[in-house]
């Protein structure tokens, strides 16, 4: 019996983050003039997914007591470098889409790299290699522009069977390879470890460097799985800073919304996957309520700010941090 309240202690937020993504989903099927069809679904999937992956990524960095505003500038980077590579022959196209993952990786693997050996707060260390990452955007995609390969594109942004959103697909296969096997490795326990109490995880012996490199990394490749996605819905690559930025804030909150604490050491990318596409569909309602553009930034704030309460409900009886685990 105890196993299980520790279970359900430990899945809460993502608990609380499907049932208010379904309960948004659900106001927003009711209310759209299309009603429920594959084609809303598949549009609604496809704007999730592409924060689904970013908040992945900032969700492995904060459970490490960490934060990682570079997500957004590397989600950047590869979009603009899939838009030079991937496109061709089928070969040209394979070596385009690995070329794009090992550099987000790579991205990734900097920061964590910054942050262990250059004993920088997260915080700092990808304030700076952002920054350095949007330069080479820039300079890549200096004005909007580029291809994609459409035969994958449309692979991977249509529908399975006649229904069943591609993107969703790949966004399962993603949690499946890298979030599962981590979760259940040793690298992922101790980066929980890591996030809950640094020095006590050193005095146990367990590997802090090798876990937050592991996780930069990972986060370095699923912010540029989300980069090649975005590639593949736009058609084109573009070196926007605003975006950039929007999409590292939105996976913060995100983040949030799914249960994960800021803390580090508790919640899940599961809960942030779910964070991101009730965050997504908190603008889907303002679309269908027909808010004016001026008070849509209100209302967002408002609505993300209630989820967040929500979620957090359980904070206000929590006399000792230990007692989310009792």
């Amino acid at each position: 019996m105890k196993d299980w309240r520790f279970w359900f202690a430990e899945q809460r937020g993502t608990f609380m983050a499907i049932a208010i993504f379904l309960m948004m989903f659900v106001i927003y099927i009711s209310n759209h003039p299309a009603g429920f069809n594959a084609n809303i679904v598949q549009t609604a999937s496809n704007k999730g997914v592409l924060l689904a992956f970013v908040a992945m990524a900032q969700a492995l960095v904060v459970i490490t007591s960490g934060i990682d505003l570079s997500i957004g500038m590397i989600f950047t980077l590869t979009n603009c470098l899939a838009s030079w590579l991937v496109t061709g022959s089928p070969l040209q196209v394979a070596i385009g889409v690995v070329v794009v993952l090992f550099v987000g990786a790579l991205c990734g693997a900097i920061n964590g790299a910054v942050v262990i050996y250059g004993r920088l707060q997260p915080i700092v260390a990808t304030i700076a290699t952002g920054a350095i990452y949007y330069g080479i955007a820039l300079a890549l995609r200096p004005t909007p522009g580029g291809t994609v390969d459409e035969i994958l594109a449309d692979a991977l942004t249509g529908k399975l069977f006649g229904f069943i959103p591609a993107s969703l697909v790949a966004l399962l296969v993603v949690v499946l390879v890298v979030w599962i096997p981590f979760s259940r490795s040793v690298t992922g326990r101790a980066a929980y470890a890591v996030g809950s109490s640094e020095q006590a995880a050193f005095m146990s012996g367990v590997p802090i460097k090798r876990a937050k490199f592991i996780t930069y990394t990972l986060a370095g490749l699923l912010a540029g799985i989300g980069g090649l996605f975005l590639t593949f819905f736009t058609y084109t690559g573009e070196a926007a800073y605003a975006s950039g930025n929007a999409y590292t804030l939105f996976s913060i909150a995100s983040v949030v919304l799914g249960g994960v604490s800021l803390m580090g050491g508790r919640g899940s990318a599961i809960g942030a996957i779910f964070g991101a596409l009730a965050f997504r569909t908190i603008g889907d309602l303002l679309f269908v309520f027909d808010f004016d553009p001026l008070w849509q930034p209100l209302f967002q704030g408002v609505v993300l700010l209630l989820a967040v309460s929500l979620s957090a409900f359980g904070l206000l009886r929590i006399r000792n941090r230990l007692e989310w685990f009792g």
